[in-house]
């Protein structure tokens, strides 16, 4: 009998919380154990809400472009934008591993690779994701080699999607399974702890489980993972212009915020 990796306690609300610190190795080992539940954060109140749900693995992702600063896509983040949401949500002091996103454009190079990982690290992070296979294999070599615990990602590349076709399923083509599962066999024997598969064909997602060593994370990839992320304003459905397909929402949320609104408005405000 193998028992869970990850040792909760019952906080007074009854939900379940790690009772110590969560790291990479410990996301790693999880992998045929227990599932992964992984959602992004990008503020403090945020990363410690997510914590008090027991989430493990938090990460504060290029995704705030779209839902916190109203661009149209990820490719406009900048390596500022990522270290000041990633101090914040480091304030948190989260028991679950947060893991931040290198934005476009900053791992071009080993050299950049490594300077923005650190950047990132030093901002609070303790791990990052970057997205791509063996086409950035000497940067995540790199990152690994400086110390630093590398998430990968591949699939769907939010960071190409200009030049990528749009946010499309792929893996259906014989080229593109090939591609992607070489892609994430790379990235496991380079020595990455997890690898979110995006957008991936569910069959190919079940398949690279099966096959690679390290857990898999997927977003519209299937249940066959190893893990599941959202991104957190997509399932609360209070993202501001779009939720994808692959998100069952809790439009309850939502409701409950504009209720407490117009409640105060009509309470306190309209009252005098």
């Amino acid at each position: 009998m193998q028992f869970p990796l990850v040792a909760n306690t019952l906080c007074a609300n009854g939900v379940a919380v790690p009772s110590v610190k969560i790291t990479a190795e410990t996301i790693r080992q999880m992998k045929g154990r227990e599932p992964i539940a992984a959602l992004t954060v990008y503020d403090y109140p945020m990363t410690r809400m997510l914590d008090e749900c027991g989430v493990p693995l938090l990460l504060v992702g290029d995704s705030l472009g779209m839902v916190v600063l109203g661009l149209p896509d990820t490719t406009g983040v900048t390596m500022a934008d990522m270290e000041h949401h990633t101090r914040a949500a480091a304030r948190a002091q989260p028991r679950a591993l947060l893991a931040g996103d290198l934005p476009k454009g900053s791992y071009d190079t080993e050299d950049d690779a490594v300077a923005n990982a650190r950047r990132l690290i030093d901002a609070g992070a303790e791990a990052v994701k970057a997205e791509g296979g063996t086409a950035i294999l000497p940067q995540v070599e790199a990152v690994l080699a400086a110390g630093i615990p590398f998430l990968g990602h591949i699939g769907m590349l939010p960071q190409n999607v200009q030049a990528g076709g749009g946010y499309k399923v792929k893996g259906k083509t014989e080229a593109e399974h090939d591609a992607i599962l070489l892609d994430a066999e790379a990235l496991a024997e380079a020595g990455a702890f997890a690898v979110v598969l995006e957008l991936v064909l569910p069959d190919l997602a079940a398949e690279i489980s099966k096959k690679i060593s390290i857990p898999t994370i997927g977003i519209g990839a299937g249940s066959e993972c190893d893990g599941q992320i959202l991104v957190t304003t997509d399932l609360w459905a209070t993202s501001p212009d779009y939720i994808p397909r692959h998100v069952q929402p809790n439009m309850q949320v939502p409701v409950e915020m504009r209720r407490a609104v117009s409640e105060w408005k009509n309470e306190k405000i309209n009252a005098h």
